[in-house]
Protein backbone atom coordinates (compact mmCIF):
# COMPACT_ATOMS: atom_id res chain seq x y z
CA UNK A 1 0.00 0.00 0.00
CA UNK A 2 1.45 3.72 -0.62
CA UNK A 3 1.82 6.10 1.70
CA UNK A 4 -0.21 8.55 2.85
CA UNK A 5 -0.52 11.74 1.59
CA UNK A 6 -1.45 15.09 3.41
CA UNK A 7 -4.49 16.22 1.40
CA UNK A 8 -7.46 16.91 3.01
CA UNK A 9 -10.93 16.22 2.16
CA UNK A 10 -13.62 19.36 2.11
CA UNK A 11 -17.08 19.41 1.70
CA UNK A 12 -19.18 22.55 0.67
CA UNK A 13 -22.15 22.93 2.89
CA UNK A 14 -24.86 25.76 1.82
CA UNK A 15 -28.13 26.01 4.75
CA UNK A 16 -30.66 28.24 5.59
CA UNK A 17 -30.22 27.99 9.29
CA UNK A 18 -27.61 27.11 11.80
CA UNK A 19 -29.38 24.00 13.16
CA UNK A 20 -28.80 22.93 9.49
CA UNK A 21 -25.38 23.52 8.86
CA UNK A 22 -24.97 21.88 12.51
CA UNK A 23 -26.32 18.93 11.24
CA UNK A 24 -24.84 19.14 7.84
CA UNK A 25 -21.45 19.46 10.00
CA UNK A 26 -22.13 16.06 12.09
CA UNK A 27 -23.04 14.43 8.74
CA UNK A 28 -19.93 15.14 6.43
CA UNK A 29 -17.71 14.20 9.61
CA UNK A 30 -19.60 11.00 9.58
CA UNK A 31 -18.88 9.97 5.78
CA UNK A 32 -15.41 10.90 6.16
CA UNK A 33 -14.74 14.87 5.72
CA UNK A 34 -11.52 16.27 7.30
CA UNK A 35 -13.11 19.93 7.62
CA UNK A 36 -15.94 21.76 5.99
CA UNK A 37 -16.32 25.06 3.66
CA UNK A 38 -19.59 26.94 5.24
CA UNK A 39 -21.21 28.98 2.77
CA UNK A 40 -22.27 31.83 5.24
CA UNK A 41 -23.86 33.76 2.67
CA UNK A 42 -26.14 30.61 2.20
CA UNK A 43 -27.63 31.18 5.37
CA UNK A 44 -30.85 33.33 7.20
CA UNK A 45 -29.90 34.49 10.43
CA UNK A 46 -30.95 37.74 13.03
CA UNK A 47 -27.82 38.81 13.94
CA UNK A 48 -24.03 38.08 13.11
CA UNK A 49 -23.74 36.52 16.97
CA UNK A 50 -25.58 33.78 15.39
CA UNK A 51 -22.70 33.17 12.77
CA UNK A 52 -20.26 33.24 16.15
CA UNK A 53 -22.34 30.59 17.80
CA UNK A 54 -21.67 28.85 14.75
CA UNK A 55 -18.31 28.97 14.55
CA UNK A 56 -18.15 27.61 18.56
CA UNK A 57 -20.24 24.55 17.80
CA UNK A 58 -18.27 23.48 15.15
CA UNK A 59 -17.40 19.46 15.16
CA UNK A 60 -14.44 19.68 12.83
CA UNK A 61 -12.36 22.60 11.05
CA UNK A 62 -14.08 24.74 9.18
CA UNK A 63 -13.85 27.29 6.18
CA UNK A 64 -15.45 30.60 6.84
CA UNK A 65 -16.80 31.44 3.07
CA UNK A 66 -19.17 34.57 1.87
CA UNK A 67 -19.26 34.86 -1.91
CA UNK A 68 -20.31 38.72 -2.64
CA UNK A 69 -22.75 36.99 -5.51
CA UNK A 70 -25.12 35.19 -3.38
CA UNK A 71 -29.23 34.96 -2.50
CA UNK A 72 -28.87 34.77 1.38
CA UNK A 73 -27.73 37.15 3.72
CA UNK A 74 -26.25 39.60 1.22
CA UNK A 75 -29.02 40.35 -1.10
CA UNK A 76 -29.80 43.19 0.26
CA UNK A 77 -28.03 46.07 1.61
CA UNK A 78 -24.12 46.85 1.59
CA UNK A 79 -22.96 43.39 0.23
CA UNK A 80 -19.61 43.91 0.68
CA UNK A 81 -19.75 45.61 4.47
CA UNK A 82 -21.50 42.38 5.62
CA UNK A 83 -19.14 40.39 3.88
CA UNK A 84 -16.45 41.49 5.40
CA UNK A 85 -17.97 42.11 8.67
CA UNK A 86 -18.77 38.23 8.85
CA UNK A 87 -15.07 37.29 7.91
CA UNK A 88 -13.54 39.44 10.30
CA UNK A 89 -15.70 38.43 13.28
CA UNK A 90 -14.32 34.43 11.90
CA UNK A 91 -10.67 35.84 11.99
CA UNK A 92 -11.36 37.16 15.70
CA UNK A 93 -12.83 33.51 16.43
CA UNK A 94 -9.92 31.94 15.33
CA UNK A 95 -12.10 30.01 12.68
CA UNK A 96 -9.59 27.39 11.15
CA UNK A 97 -9.78 28.90 7.89
CA UNK A 98 -11.40 31.86 6.70
CA UNK A 99 -11.37 32.40 2.52
CA UNK A 100 -11.50 35.68 0.92
CA UNK A 101 -12.93 36.30 -2.65
CA UNK A 102 -9.41 38.11 -4.60
CA UNK A 103 -11.90 41.51 -4.94
CA UNK A 104 -12.32 41.93 -1.17
CA UNK A 105 -8.81 40.78 0.00
CA UNK A 106 -7.21 44.51 -0.88
CA UNK A 107 -10.31 46.25 1.24
CA UNK A 108 -8.64 48.25 3.77
CA UNK A 109 -11.23 47.01 6.38
CA UNK A 110 -10.17 43.38 5.59
CA UNK A 111 -6.52 43.71 5.38
CA UNK A 112 -6.51 45.07 8.80
CA UNK A 113 -8.78 41.89 9.75
CA UNK A 114 -6.31 39.77 8.36
CA UNK A 115 -2.79 41.61 9.79
CA UNK A 116 -4.88 41.10 13.51
CA UNK A 117 -5.51 37.42 13.17
CA UNK A 118 -3.73 35.37 15.27
CA UNK A 119 -4.69 31.57 14.28
CA UNK A 120 -6.70 31.26 11.33
CA UNK A 121 -5.35 30.24 7.96
CA UNK A 122 -6.56 32.62 4.99
CA UNK A 123 -7.28 31.12 1.52
CA UNK A 124 -7.71 33.80 -0.97
CA UNK A 125 -10.10 32.64 -3.82
CA UNK A 126 -10.87 33.42 -7.45
CA UNK A 127 -13.57 31.79 -9.89
CA UNK A 128 -12.61 31.79 -13.25
CA UNK A 129 -15.50 31.87 -15.72
CA UNK A 130 -16.08 30.57 -19.19
CA UNK A 131 -13.77 27.89 -19.17
CA UNK A 132 -9.72 27.71 -18.92
CA UNK A 133 -7.56 30.95 -19.31
CA UNK A 134 -4.44 31.30 -21.56
CA UNK A 135 -1.21 30.04 -20.02
CA UNK A 136 -0.34 33.57 -19.72
CA UNK A 137 -3.65 34.73 -18.13
CA UNK A 138 -3.90 31.75 -15.30
CA UNK A 139 -0.37 32.05 -14.34
CA UNK A 140 -1.13 36.39 -13.89
CA UNK A 141 -4.03 35.16 -12.13
CA UNK A 142 -2.29 32.71 -9.40
CA UNK A 143 0.43 36.02 -9.33
CA UNK A 144 -2.37 38.22 -8.05
CA UNK A 145 -3.89 35.66 -5.71
CA UNK A 146 0.00 35.11 -4.59
CA UNK A 147 0.76 38.68 -3.80
CA UNK A 148 -2.02 39.08 -1.43
CA UNK A 149 -0.12 37.38 0.96
CA UNK A 150 -2.57 34.28 1.34
CA UNK A 151 -1.50 31.19 2.96
CA UNK A 152 -3.28 29.17 0.73
CA UNK A 153 -4.58 30.09 -3.08
CA UNK A 154 -8.00 29.05 -4.41
CA UNK A 155 -9.25 28.69 -8.00
CA UNK A 156 -12.61 27.37 -9.29
CA UNK A 157 -13.18 27.47 -13.04
CA UNK A 158 -15.42 26.16 -15.81
CA UNK A 159 -14.05 22.96 -17.69
CA UNK A 160 -15.11 22.79 -21.51
CA UNK A 161 -12.80 19.39 -22.17
CA UNK A 162 -11.29 17.49 -19.98
CA UNK A 163 -7.81 17.89 -22.06
CA UNK A 164 -8.48 21.77 -20.51
CA UNK A 165 -7.25 20.44 -16.83
CA UNK A 166 -3.64 19.65 -17.76
CA UNK A 167 -3.42 23.16 -17.05
CA UNK A 168 -4.56 22.98 -13.54
CA UNK A 169 -2.70 19.72 -13.35
CA UNK A 170 0.46 21.96 -14.04
CA UNK A 171 -0.59 24.83 -11.97
CA UNK A 172 -0.74 22.20 -9.11
CA UNK A 173 2.60 20.93 -9.54
CA UNK A 174 4.64 24.04 -9.62
CA UNK A 175 2.82 26.71 -7.49
CA UNK A 176 4.79 28.53 -4.66
CA UNK A 177 2.06 28.24 -2.30
CA UNK A 178 -0.74 25.33 -1.20
CA UNK A 179 -2.92 25.62 -4.05
CA UNK A 180 -6.92 24.59 -4.01
CA UNK A 181 -7.71 23.62 -7.86
CA UNK A 182 -11.33 22.89 -8.74
CA UNK A 183 -12.92 22.14 -12.37
CA UNK A 184 -16.45 22.28 -12.31
CA UNK A 185 -18.67 19.96 -14.04
CA UNK A 186 -18.69 15.76 -15.16
CA UNK A 187 -15.49 16.83 -17.42
CA UNK A 188 -14.03 18.04 -14.01
CA UNK A 189 -14.08 15.10 -12.39
CA UNK A 190 -10.36 14.09 -13.01
CA UNK A 191 -9.44 17.19 -10.94
CA UNK A 192 -10.24 16.21 -7.59
CA UNK A 193 -9.37 12.76 -7.90
CA UNK A 194 -5.71 13.39 -9.38
CA UNK A 195 -5.34 16.30 -6.83
CA UNK A 196 -2.98 14.52 -4.11
CA UNK A 197 -1.30 13.19 -6.89
CA UNK A 198 -0.29 16.80 -8.46
CA UNK A 199 0.52 18.49 -4.86
CA UNK A 200 -3.69 20.17 -4.04
CA UNK A 201 -3.82 20.98 -0.96
CA UNK A 202 -7.35 19.73 -0.42
CA UNK A 203 -10.16 17.82 -2.56
CA UNK A 204 -14.02 18.58 -2.34
CA UNK A 205 -16.17 16.01 -2.07
CA UNK A 206 -20.31 15.63 -1.64
CA UNK A 207 -22.72 14.20 0.87
CA UNK A 208 -24.31 11.61 -0.16
CA UNK A 209 -27.70 13.04 -0.33
CA UNK A 210 -26.40 16.14 -2.52
CA UNK A 211 -24.91 14.59 -5.58
CA UNK A 212 -22.97 17.69 -7.37
CA UNK A 213 -21.67 17.28 -10.86
CA UNK A 214 -18.35 17.14 -10.86
CA UNK A 215 -17.49 15.82 -7.65
CA UNK A 216 -17.43 12.39 -6.24
CA UNK A 217 -19.16 11.71 -2.48
CA UNK A 218 -17.07 11.64 0.72
CA UNK A 219 -17.66 7.97 0.88
CA UNK A 220 -16.65 7.33 -2.94
CA UNK A 221 -12.92 8.98 -1.99
CA UNK A 222 -12.55 7.52 0.82
CA UNK A 223 -13.89 3.93 0.29
CA UNK A 224 -14.15 3.94 -3.55
CA UNK A 225 -11.06 6.34 -4.35
CA UNK A 226 -8.65 5.76 -1.16
CA UNK A 227 -7.81 9.08 -2.12
CA UNK A 228 -5.41 9.35 1.21
CA UNK A 229 -3.40 6.85 -0.71
CA UNK A 230 -3.19 8.99 -3.69
CA UNK A 231 0.25 10.31 -4.04
CA UNK A 232 3.02 11.16 -6.56
CA UNK A 233 4.16 7.87 -7.71
CA UNK A 234 0.10 6.87 -8.29
CA UNK A 235 0.07 5.22 -12.28
CA UNK A 236 -3.29 6.87 -13.48
CA UNK A 237 -5.77 4.29 -15.28
CA UNK A 238 -9.28 5.42 -15.93
CA UNK A 239 -12.20 4.63 -18.78
CA UNK A 240 -12.25 6.75 -21.92
CA UNK A 241 -16.13 7.16 -22.72
CA UNK A 242 -19.42 9.25 -22.78
CA UNK A 243 -21.13 9.40 -20.90
CA UNK A 244 -18.85 7.98 -18.41
CA UNK A 245 -21.72 8.30 -15.22
CA UNK A 246 -22.82 4.58 -15.55
CA UNK A 247 -19.48 2.97 -15.19
CA UNK A 248 -19.12 0.33 -12.46
CA UNK A 249 -15.16 -0.02 -13.34
CA UNK A 250 -13.92 2.46 -10.91
CA UNK A 251 -15.79 0.05 -7.89
CA UNK A 252 -14.08 -2.66 -9.12
CA UNK A 253 -10.67 -1.60 -10.28
CA UNK A 254 -9.58 0.22 -7.47
CA UNK A 255 -10.18 -2.25 -4.50
CA UNK A 256 -8.41 -5.10 -6.89
CA UNK A 257 -5.55 -2.67 -7.23
CA UNK A 258 -5.58 -2.35 -3.07
CA UNK A 259 -6.15 -6.04 -2.81
CA UNK A 260 -3.03 -6.62 -5.11
CA UNK A 261 -1.06 -3.82 -3.34
CA UNK A 262 -0.66 -1.41 -6.20
CA UNK A 263 -0.34 1.65 -6.33
CA UNK A 264 -3.00 2.76 -8.76
CA UNK A 265 -6.09 4.84 -9.08
CA UNK A 266 -8.43 4.07 -11.92
CA UNK A 267 -11.17 6.85 -12.61
CA UNK A 268 -14.17 8.15 -15.16
CA UNK A 269 -12.98 10.24 -17.55
CA UNK A 270 -15.55 11.76 -19.96
CA UNK A 271 -13.70 12.63 -23.42
CA UNK A 272 -15.30 13.82 -26.46
CA UNK A 273 -12.28 13.45 -28.69
CA UNK A 274 -9.84 10.72 -28.24
CA UNK A 275 -7.32 11.81 -30.17
CA UNK A 276 -6.61 15.17 -28.45
CA UNK A 277 -6.45 13.37 -24.92
CA UNK A 278 -3.94 11.09 -26.32
CA UNK A 279 -1.84 14.06 -27.30
CA UNK A 280 -2.14 15.96 -24.08
CA UNK A 281 -2.32 13.13 -21.54
CA UNK A 282 1.04 11.67 -22.25
CA UNK A 283 2.59 11.39 -19.24
CA UNK A 284 4.09 8.04 -18.13
CA UNK A 285 2.31 7.91 -15.21
CA UNK A 286 -1.27 7.95 -17.33
CA UNK A 287 -0.37 4.04 -17.62
CA UNK A 288 -3.55 2.48 -19.31
CA UNK A 289 -7.37 3.46 -19.69
CA UNK A 290 -10.18 1.02 -20.76
CA UNK A 291 -11.91 2.15 -24.18
CA UNK A 292 -15.68 2.61 -23.88
CA UNK A 293 -18.35 3.80 -26.02
CA UNK A 294 -18.15 5.85 -28.80
CA UNK A 295 -14.62 5.71 -28.87
CA UNK A 296 -13.40 2.12 -29.54
CA UNK A 297 -12.84 2.32 -32.77
CA UNK A 298 -11.38 5.25 -33.53
CA UNK A 299 -8.89 4.47 -29.97
CA UNK A 300 -7.33 1.64 -32.95
CA UNK A 301 -5.99 4.93 -35.01
CA UNK A 302 -4.47 6.17 -31.17
CA UNK A 303 -2.45 3.28 -30.76
CA UNK A 304 1.48 2.76 -31.93
CA UNK A 305 0.47 -1.02 -31.97
CA UNK A 306 -2.81 -3.01 -32.33
CA UNK A 307 -2.63 -6.61 -30.79
CA UNK A 308 -3.73 -8.82 -34.61
CA UNK A 309 -7.31 -9.32 -32.36
CA UNK A 310 -7.90 -6.62 -32.14
CA UNK A 311 -6.62 -4.96 -35.08
CA UNK A 312 -9.40 -7.90 -37.18
CA UNK A 313 -12.23 -6.42 -35.32
CA UNK A 314 -11.28 -3.01 -36.25
CA UNK A 315 -12.07 -2.29 -31.87
CA UNK A 316 -9.84 -1.85 -28.89
CA UNK A 317 -11.37 -1.69 -25.36
CA UNK A 318 -7.78 -1.66 -23.65
CA UNK A 319 -4.86 0.56 -24.01
CA UNK A 320 -1.85 0.19 -22.54
CA UNK A 321 1.43 2.45 -22.40
CA UNK A 322 4.19 0.46 -22.10
CA UNK A 323 6.91 1.53 -19.49
CA UNK A 324 10.08 0.54 -21.34
CA UNK A 325 8.78 3.13 -24.78
CA UNK A 326 5.91 5.12 -23.42
CA UNK A 327 4.17 3.75 -26.79
CA UNK A 328 0.56 2.80 -26.61
CA UNK A 329 -0.47 -0.74 -27.19
CA UNK A 330 -4.20 -1.59 -28.11
CA UNK A 331 -6.07 -4.54 -26.84
CA UNK A 332 -9.18 -6.33 -27.21
CA UNK A 333 -10.72 -7.90 -23.99
CA UNK A 334 -14.12 -8.04 -25.09
CA UNK A 335 -14.84 -10.63 -27.90
CA UNK A 336 -13.28 -13.60 -25.61
CA UNK A 337 -15.10 -12.17 -22.42
CA UNK A 338 -18.99 -11.85 -24.41
CA UNK A 339 -18.73 -15.27 -26.04
CA UNK A 340 -17.12 -17.30 -23.51
CA UNK A 341 -19.75 -16.28 -21.15
CA UNK A 342 -22.24 -17.58 -23.93
CA UNK A 343 -20.30 -20.77 -24.43
CA UNK A 344 -20.68 -21.31 -20.61
CA UNK A 345 -23.80 -20.53 -20.01
CA UNK A 346 -25.03 -23.10 -22.81
CA UNK A 347 -22.39 -25.81 -21.55
CA UNK A 348 -24.00 -25.03 -18.36
CA UNK A 349 -27.50 -25.78 -19.28
CA UNK A 350 -26.11 -28.42 -21.21
CA UNK A 351 -28.20 -27.54 -24.63
CA UNK A 352 -25.32 -28.19 -26.95
CA UNK A 353 -24.76 -31.61 -28.08
CA UNK A 354 -21.00 -31.36 -28.70
CA UNK A 355 -19.13 -33.42 -31.10
CA UNK A 356 -16.05 -33.10 -28.76
CA UNK A 357 -14.72 -31.01 -25.71
CA UNK A 358 -13.33 -28.72 -28.32
CA UNK A 359 -16.30 -27.77 -30.30
CA UNK A 360 -18.06 -24.33 -29.04
CA UNK A 361 -21.32 -24.62 -28.59
CA UNK A 362 -22.05 -21.41 -31.06
CA UNK A 363 -20.70 -23.82 -33.64
CA UNK A 364 -23.65 -23.95 -36.44
CA UNK A 365 -25.80 -21.43 -34.55
CA UNK A 366 -27.54 -18.24 -36.05
CA UNK A 367 -25.84 -15.53 -34.45
CA UNK A 368 -28.18 -12.47 -34.45
CA UNK A 369 -26.55 -9.61 -33.59
CA UNK A 370 -28.15 -5.69 -32.79
CA UNK A 371 -25.34 -3.21 -33.09
CA UNK A 372 -22.38 -2.46 -35.13
CA UNK A 373 -20.06 -0.49 -33.33
CA UNK A 374 -17.01 -1.53 -31.26
CA UNK A 375 -19.01 -3.88 -29.13
CA UNK A 376 -20.32 -5.14 -32.00
CA UNK A 377 -17.27 -5.87 -33.89
CA UNK A 378 -15.78 -7.50 -31.09
CA UNK A 379 -19.17 -9.66 -30.57
CA UNK A 380 -19.50 -10.61 -34.62
CA UNK A 381 -15.44 -11.54 -34.72
CA UNK A 382 -15.51 -13.78 -31.66
CA UNK A 383 -18.87 -15.52 -32.97
CA UNK A 384 -16.99 -15.71 -36.04
CA UNK A 385 -14.58 -17.62 -34.47
CA UNK A 386 -16.30 -20.11 -32.95
CA UNK A 387 -18.07 -21.39 -36.42
CA UNK A 388 -21.54 -19.41 -35.74
CA UNK A 389 -23.58 -17.68 -39.43
CA UNK A 390 -24.06 -13.92 -38.20
CA UNK A 391 -27.09 -12.18 -39.24
CA UNK A 392 -25.98 -7.76 -38.15
CA UNK A 393 -28.79 -5.22 -37.54
CA UNK A 394 -28.22 -2.28 -36.91
CA UNK A 395 -29.83 1.31 -37.26
CA UNK A 396 -26.97 2.81 -39.80
CA UNK A 397 -27.63 -0.40 -42.74
CA UNK A 398 -24.23 0.73 -44.31
CA UNK A 399 -22.50 -0.04 -41.01
CA UNK A 400 -24.00 -3.66 -40.42
CA UNK A 401 -22.99 -4.45 -43.73
CA UNK A 402 -20.20 -3.37 -43.79
CA UNK A 403 -19.53 -5.20 -40.46
CA UNK A 404 -20.95 -8.32 -42.27
CA UNK A 405 -18.77 -8.33 -45.22
CA UNK A 406 -15.73 -8.33 -42.72
CA UNK A 407 -17.31 -11.71 -41.36
CA UNK A 408 -18.77 -13.24 -44.09
CA UNK A 409 -22.07 -12.87 -42.60
CA UNK A 410 -25.18 -10.96 -43.89
CA UNK A 411 -26.67 -7.46 -42.82
CA UNK A 412 -30.60 -6.85 -42.77
CA UNK A 413 -32.52 -3.50 -42.17
CA UNK A 414 -33.17 -3.33 -38.54
CA UNK A 415 -36.87 -2.83 -39.21
CA UNK A 416 -36.53 -6.17 -39.85
CA UNK A 417 -35.74 -7.46 -36.75
CA UNK A 418 -39.10 -7.82 -34.96
CA UNK A 419 -40.11 -10.66 -37.52
CA UNK A 420 -36.74 -12.03 -38.11
CA UNK A 421 -37.37 -16.06 -37.59
CA UNK A 422 -35.71 -18.42 -40.45
CA UNK A 423 -35.32 -20.92 -37.83
CA UNK A 424 -35.35 -21.80 -33.70
CA UNK A 425 -32.43 -22.06 -31.55
CA UNK A 426 -30.87 -18.96 -32.42
CA UNK A 427 -28.56 -16.92 -30.48
CA UNK A 428 -29.33 -12.93 -30.00
CA UNK A 429 -26.31 -10.28 -28.78
CA UNK A 430 -27.64 -6.53 -28.09
CA UNK A 431 -24.30 -4.63 -28.28
CA UNK A 432 -26.38 -1.44 -28.42
CA UNK A 433 -27.02 1.20 -25.30
CA UNK A 434 -30.61 0.79 -25.75
CA UNK A 435 -32.01 -0.23 -22.00
CA UNK A 436 -28.64 1.37 -20.19
CA UNK A 437 -29.37 3.35 -17.38
CA UNK A 438 -31.32 5.76 -17.38
CA UNK A 439 -33.47 4.50 -20.03
CA UNK A 440 -34.22 1.35 -18.52
CA UNK A 441 -37.46 0.73 -19.96
CA UNK A 442 -36.20 0.33 -23.09
CA UNK A 443 -35.35 -2.81 -25.04
CA UNK A 444 -33.79 -3.36 -29.04
CA UNK A 445 -36.43 -5.57 -30.15
CA UNK A 446 -40.08 -6.68 -28.44
CA UNK A 447 -40.87 -9.38 -26.38
CA UNK A 448 -42.83 -11.40 -29.13
CA UNK A 449 -40.14 -11.89 -30.95
CA UNK A 450 -37.75 -13.67 -28.40
CA UNK A 451 -39.59 -16.59 -28.48
CA UNK A 452 -37.33 -18.01 -31.51
CA UNK A 453 -33.93 -17.60 -29.71
CA UNK A 454 -32.57 -20.35 -27.67
CA UNK A 455 -29.90 -17.79 -25.75
CA UNK A 456 -30.07 -13.89 -25.16
CA UNK A 457 -27.33 -11.90 -24.64
CA UNK A 458 -27.01 -8.27 -23.39
CA UNK A 459 -24.00 -6.30 -23.36
CA UNK A 460 -25.75 -3.32 -21.25
CA UNK A 461 -24.80 -4.01 -17.42
CA UNK A 462 -26.41 -1.31 -15.88
CA UNK A 463 -29.16 -2.22 -15.14
CA UNK A 464 -27.99 -6.01 -14.31
CA UNK A 465 -31.04 -7.47 -15.39
CA UNK A 466 -31.95 -5.52 -18.59
CA UNK A 467 -35.73 -5.29 -19.75
CA UNK A 468 -34.66 -7.36 -22.69
CA UNK A 469 -33.32 -10.10 -20.47
CA UNK A 470 -36.26 -9.73 -18.17
CA UNK A 471 -38.33 -10.42 -21.09
CA UNK A 472 -35.87 -13.42 -22.88
CA UNK A 473 -36.10 -15.30 -19.28
CA UNK A 474 -39.63 -14.86 -19.52
CA UNK A 475 -39.87 -16.57 -22.74
CA UNK A 476 -37.89 -19.55 -21.88
CA UNK A 477 -34.15 -18.44 -22.81
CA UNK A 478 -30.88 -18.98 -21.27
CA UNK A 479 -29.81 -15.31 -20.35
CA UNK A 480 -26.55 -14.14 -20.06
CA UNK A 481 -26.01 -10.68 -18.35
CA UNK A 482 -23.44 -7.81 -19.37
CA UNK A 483 -22.37 -7.91 -16.21
CA UNK A 484 -20.25 -11.42 -16.94
CA UNK A 485 -19.22 -10.07 -19.87
CA UNK A 486 -17.27 -7.31 -17.30
CA UNK A 487 -16.29 -9.65 -15.23
CA UNK A 488 -14.07 -11.34 -17.83
CA UNK A 489 -13.03 -8.38 -20.36
CA UNK A 490 -11.86 -6.57 -16.81
CA UNK A 491 -9.97 -9.39 -15.52
CA UNK A 492 -7.94 -9.47 -18.66
CA UNK A 493 -7.64 -5.52 -18.31
CA UNK A 494 -6.56 -5.68 -15.01
CA UNK A 495 -4.08 -8.48 -15.85
CA UNK A 496 -2.90 -5.98 -18.87
CA UNK A 497 -2.61 -3.32 -16.05
CA UNK A 498 -0.32 -4.95 -13.53
CA UNK A 499 0.61 -8.52 -14.42
CA UNK A 500 -1.76 -10.04 -12.69
CA UNK A 501 -6.02 -10.09 -11.66
CA UNK A 502 -7.49 -10.85 -8.52
CA UNK A 503 -9.75 -13.13 -9.96
CA UNK A 504 -11.96 -14.14 -7.30
CA UNK A 505 -11.42 -11.09 -5.45
CA UNK A 506 -12.83 -9.01 -8.43
CA UNK A 507 -15.61 -11.67 -9.26
CA UNK A 508 -16.71 -11.33 -5.51
CA UNK A 509 -16.77 -7.46 -5.53
CA UNK A 510 -18.80 -7.21 -9.18
CA UNK A 511 -21.27 -9.68 -7.80
CA UNK A 512 -22.01 -7.99 -4.64
CA UNK A 513 -21.91 -4.50 -6.04
CA UNK A 514 -23.92 -4.98 -8.84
Amino acid sequence: MASKSSVLVCTTLQCETMEEMVKSMEKAKMEGADLVELRIDSMCFSHISDVAKLIKQRPLPVIICVRLKSSGILHRGDVKKTCIEVLGLALELDADFVEVELEVASDFAMVQYINKRSASKIIVSSYVHGGIPSKEDFSHLVACLQSTGADIIKLFTDVVYITDLAQVFHLLSHCQVPLIACAMGDRGLISQLLCPKFGGFLVYGSLRSEAVPGLATLVSLRQVYNIEYINVDTKVFGLIANPVGHSKGPILHNPAFRHAGFNGIYLPMLVDDIREFFRVYSYPDFAGFSVGIPHKEAAVGCCDEVHPLAKSIGAVNTIIRRPSDGKLVGYNTDSEASITAMEDALKERKVANLESSHTSPLAGKLFVLVGAGGAGRALAFGAKSRGARVVIFNRHYERAKALALSVSGEALPYEDLERFRPEEGMILANATSVGMQPNTNQTPIPKGALGAYELVFDSVYTPRNTRLLQEAEAAGAIVVSGVEMFIRQAIGQFNLFTGEAPEEFMRKIVLEQF
